[in-house]
């Protein structure tokens, strides 16, 4: 069965050594704790070849599409930013080149210059290839529906690319306000993969809603990960609790969403969050993904073999869906 996981990582540590390491510390970044003997995932993020194609072929995944992890040029103002999302781009075109039946690219962008970010855009999916952009987080405490990215939501609707928006740490008043006074440790997973990153997406994209972003661009393609961000759970409640408060929107929240959003299932790999995600958005809105290397390739996989769909369901699951709404090759992978 061909399988094409979405939200697949990389990093390129000669590139982003540049940033200054007191601006990654602003931003939050701390050093993941690692049990003796485990695979760290940081270590696994620069490479873009045999390891993870062995990877990737112990656990049948036939297609990465691979986005940036970790700092990243959204950290940088001005020429520098538009020059290292440049670079980080063309290494992953080069990458790409090497294996182009088992990888695609999402680009990166440089997001303290909204003005730059559909030049590089049309770049990179006109020149590059690529399948579209991912998008971490707020930069400088703004979210897509800042009027200074409309630019950015035009080409690609333009260019008829989806935007991946990705979690990212959570701004220093948002540590401060929620997650701070807690072990370090604890408070570092709190504030991420164990609440905070997936809670923020689940706000950005609300936000975008709200804000009239999606109704200004109604033929935008959006996708998030993790099962949805918790939003599957708090739909039906969306609508109840918003029905008195939205007369300048054209739709429902749900309606909004379930229109523009499609999800993915990056490191979630449990039947009950699945069955909320197919109960609220449908299995033609679902995407398989694994979110290598911080999630193994062999438990997505097992999670896949696993879940209770039809033949056809899974077969949109695992790759049909990815393959129309990516515009993937046919034959990739």
């Amino acid at each position: 069965m061909r399988v094409v996981a979405l939200e697949e990582h990389f990093s390129v540590p000669s590139l982003t050594s540049r940033i200054a390491k007191d601006v990654i510390a602003r931003r939050g970044f701390r050093p993941r704790k690692i049990t003796p003997g485990a695979v760290n995932p940081m270590e696994l993020l620069p490479e873009i070849g045999e390891i993870r194609l062995k990877s990737m072929d112990e656990a049948g995944v036939s297609v990465q599409v691979l986005s940036n992890a970790g700092p990243g040029p959204d950290l940088l103002p001005g020429a520098d930013g538009i020059a290292l999302a440049r670079e980080i781009n063309d290494h992953l075109a080069a990458a790409i080149a090497r294996h182009p039946d088992r990888f695609a690219g999402f680009a990166c962008l440089p997001l303290q210059s909204p003005d730059a970010c559909p030049a590089e855009l049309k770049r990179a999916v006109k020149e590059l290839g690529f399948v579209g952009a991912m998008v971490n987080g707020t930069t400088e405490g703004r979210f897509l529906d800042h009027q200074s990215y409309d630019g950015l939501l035009a080409a690609a609707v333009e260019l008829d690319v989806p935007i991946y928006i990705h979690p990212h740490i959570p701004p220093e008043t948002v540590r401060q306000a929620y997650f701070s006074e807690l072990p370090d440790g604890a408070a570092r997973v709190l504030e991420t993969a164990g609440w905070g990153w997936h809670s923020e997406t689940a706000v950005h994209l609300l936000r975008m809603v709200i804000a009239g972003t999606l109704d200004r661009h109604p033929r935008l393609r959006l996708i998030i990960g993790h099962m949805g961000e918790m939003l599957p759970m708090m739909m039906a409640r969306a609508d109840q609790v918003f029905r008195h408060d939205i007369e300048h929107l054209k739709r429902p929240i749900t309606r909004a969403i379930l229109d523009q959003v499609w999800l993915a299932t990056s490191g979630i790999f449990d039947q009950p969050p699945f069955l909320a995600a197919l109960q609220t958005f449908g299995i033609d809105r679902i995407m398989f993904s694994i979110d290598y290397p911080f999630a193994p390739n062999k438990a997505g996989r097992a999670f896949l073999n696993n879940v209770a769909l039809a033949p056809a369901d899974k077969a949109k699951l695992s790759h049909e869906t990815a393959d129309a709404v990516l515009k993937l090759k046919v034959g990739k992978g």
